[in-house]
């Protein structure tokens, strides 16, 4: 006892009469804006959650990096 493709059919005509194809399109834009939304806020709460935790455990080892180099001076400039 499911609905079928007509019911779906007849239910699609009515609130297509109802509430008119641009405003329905214009509510389908504002729901997938909303979604893009709250998929990146997630996104953010991620790296934020992560990189606290990352400095706690170099904070616990006390190491740290370090970047080794060599500065040479330039050619125009005096040594």
């Amino acid at each position: 006892m499911g609905i079928s493709i007509w019911q779906l059919l007849i239910i699609l005509a009515i609130v297509l009469v109802l509430f008119g194809a641009k405003r329905l399109r214009n509510l389908g834009g504002d729901l997938g804006t909303a979604v893009k939304g709250f998929k990146n806020s997630m996104k953010d709460e991620e790296s934020k959650t992560e990189a606290p935790a990352e400095r706690e455990q170099i904070e616990e080892t006390g190491e740290a990096r370090v970047i080794d180099g060599e500065v040479a001076p330039r050619e125009n400039e005096k040594a």
